[in-house]
């Protein structure tokens, strides 16, 4: 190989190679891997090309019948790679096909002109693996987004779930190191950047996902409920999102089960119909992770507590439109969403909720105190205590009608096109640096 001087370009980039290999932005989130991360891969690349920015997907194909090229929208494709068996491997397992995701992420690049990806976005560790080689490979800059980060997993464990092997901790590392940027999503992700990776504070800059607010707006809770089959006089405490001991769904069912202890200790109401009568605790979502393991966990604790009459899961239907409709006719029924995970870096759910008037009640950590806004558009609970899970859940039902247009206002602060601004910025700022001074890099 010969040693070429870096791709130099105008600051503005013309395409940018997005790596989500572990998870394709296609799928619908809240099953297997599919998550938040899906949410900001498709709305962030969907406005970087309303901008004028020709947006490549990479993504592992995980079907034999998936075409190698798919149009996401106007200026956004999906390259799926052939890496490993196409079904029965987990995101544990990927470790092992980097090697053959790099290989197509090159191969892909080399039948155009040199200088065709101006930047490589990589999304999770994972993909900043294979987005470390290419960004050498093209001489281009490689701006990263962890999502998720292995350390701060590690010290807000939930109990009975497995620590993040060390393989990613390191992987995380190099990635860190080799990054021209690292997006954070909160001041306090940025923090926990420089602090725990030692990142250069130089090259972390901190940019807020967004909400898609024409979509997730204030909507009929009525009308949500008769197409939901919800009873019209029904409590409704709503978790949507994947089944796995970091999202700890099982906290709002001990929460449940506490606040019917509680109801059924009150005298019987006027109306002659108690808690027990009305409330309906809904799980929308799949399980994923190390909730794959015990799949009907959730299932079996629900029949433990006793509350299995009350609780109704369902699997988020389909993908596309039809799969975000329901979504949000979940967020408008409800009176209040629980997003009670042990840690997030920032948390849509919570913030998909409140831009439908609905407001949220989360665990007083990481991201989630950036998205829920104490007091105004929700509530945050310290720890996963049943006990103060019941009365904050109890209180935000009580206070919905006084919560609901703070969680709105709240939530119209956030955009994705904020978000794609400030990627856009990112870009720019990495791509300057690096025309200002070319790297020697491997051809």
């Amino acid at each position: 190989m010969t040693p070429r001087l870096a791709h130099v370009t105008s600051v503005r980039p013309r395409r940018v190679a997005v790596l989500s290999v572990h998870t394709s932005p296609l799928e619908q989130p809240g099953t297997g891997d599919a998550g938040g991360m899906n949410v900001y891969v498709v709305e962030t690349s969907t406005r970087l090309a309303q901008l004028g920015v020709e947006v490549e997907i990479f993504t592992r194909a995980t079907r034999s019948d998936l075409p190698p090229v798919v149009e996401m929208a106007p200026g956004v494709t999906v390259r799926h790679l052939t890496a490993g068996p196409f079904e029965g491997l987990s995101k544990e397992d990927l470790p092992a096909q980097l090697c053959a995701l790099s290989s197509g992420v090159l191969r892909a690049e080399a039948t155009h002109d040199a200088g065709w990806y101006d930047a490589v976005h990589s999304h999770y560790w994972l993909s900043g693996q294979v987005g470390w080689l290419a960004s050498e490979r093209w001489g281009v800059p490689l701006v990263h987004t962890a999502h998720t980060l292995a350390k701060v997993k590690n010290l807000a464990l939930a109990e009975g779930d497995a620590p993040e092997p060390l393989r990613r901790v390191v992987g995380e590392q190099q990635v860190v190191e080799a990054s021209d940027r690292l997006v954070a999503n909160t001041a306090q992700e940025a923090g926990q950047l420089v602090d725990l990776y030692d990142a250069d504070p130089g090259r972390v800059v901190t940019v807020a996902p967004g909400v898609d607010l024409e979509h997730f707006r204030p909507g009929e809770a009525s009308g949500a409920r008769t197409r939901l089959g919800v009873p019209p006089d029904a409590v409704l405490l709503l978790f949507v999102g994947r089944i796995q001991p970091l999202k700890a769904p099982d906290v709002l069912l001990h929460a449940a089960a506490r606040m019917l202890q509680q109801d059924a200790a009150l005298p019987p109401p006027a109306s002659g119909r108690t808690l027990r009568d009305r409330l309906v605790v809904a799980v929308v979502g799949g399980p994923s992770g190390t909730g794959l393991l015990e799949p009907t966990a959730l299932h079996d604790l629900a029949h433990r507590l006793g509350i299995a009459d009350v609780v109704r899961f369902e699997t988020p239907a389909g993908s596309g439109q039809g799969g975000r409709d329901r979504v949000r006719d979940w967020y408008a029924a409800a009176d209040v969403v629980a997003v009670p995970s042990h840690n997030e870096s920032f948390g849509l759910v919570a913030l998909e909720a409140q831009a439908c008037g609905t407001p949220v009640v989360a665990t007083d950590v990481g991201g989630l105190r950036t998205t829920v806004r104490d007091g105004v558009s929700g509530l945050l609970v310290p720890g996963h205590g049943a006990e103060a899970w019941a009365s904050a859940l109890t209180r935000a039902v009580a206070e919905r009608s006084r919560l609901s247009p703070g969680a709105v206002a709240h939530a119209a602060g956030f955009s994705w096109a904020r978000t794609a601004d400030g990627l856009l910025r990112t870009y720019r700022d990495a791509l300057a640096d690096r025309t200002a001074a070319p790297l020697a890099v491997a051809r």
